[in-house]
């Protein structure tokens, strides 16, 4: 387990720590979720940039792009 320091005004600290929030488990679970956010607005931008390609991509090639972003975060799993 690696430990980490956060500082955070009072009242949101207080506000946190009254609602449950700054239990590992609580911080893991909402990590998790923002992580979760953030992948699937990538994918999102992604596809708004492929939609935007011309000619349309082939069904391989959309398959080589989805290939490639997999092997992406395979090789970055933080990001």
């Amino acid at each position: 387990m690696t430990e980490v320091t956060v500082t955070l005004p009072d009242d949101l600290a207080q506000q946190a720590r009254q609602a449950g929030l700054l239990h590992p488990e609580a911080l893991a679970a909402l990590l998790r979720e923002a992580m979760r956010e953030q992948r699937i607005e990538r994918l999102f931008a992604t596809m708004d940039k492929l939609s935007r390609i011309e000619p349309p991509l082939s069904e391989e090639e959309i398959a080589a792009e989805i290939e490639a972003a997999r092997a992406e975060r395979r090789a970055h799993p933080s990001q």
